[in-house]
């Protein structure tokens, strides 16, 4: 059975927010952690391969097609069915 991975943040994150509110600290000292947390999970950021990325937006593409398509085709049956209950315009 597969394992379930949660991403916990880290030890110095953890650390930090249990100071920040056992002190209290003015606003500039909260806005200095804040973006302090902000880079260390930006840090934890993995960017996709050009391949995985050139797959990623292929899959989209795709999928964004066949769902313009579905929604042009419900468009279109639901405006054949407006005219026949309430005739044709004009």
């Amino acid at each position: 059975m597969a394992r379930k991975v949660v991403d916990e943040p880290g030890e110095e994150i953890v650390a930090n927010a249990r100071m920040a509110r056992e002190s209290s600290r003015g606003p500039f000292a909260r806005l200095s952690l804040f973006i302090k947390q902000v880079f260390a999970e930006l840090r934890k950021v993995v960017t996709p391969t050009r391949k995985e990325l050139l797959s990623y937006t292929g899959v989209v593409l795709v999928f964004v097609v066949i769902m313009m398509g579905i929604v042009s085709l419900l468009d279109w049956v639901f405006g054949l069915a407006v005219l026949y209950v309430f005739g044709t315009p004009g």
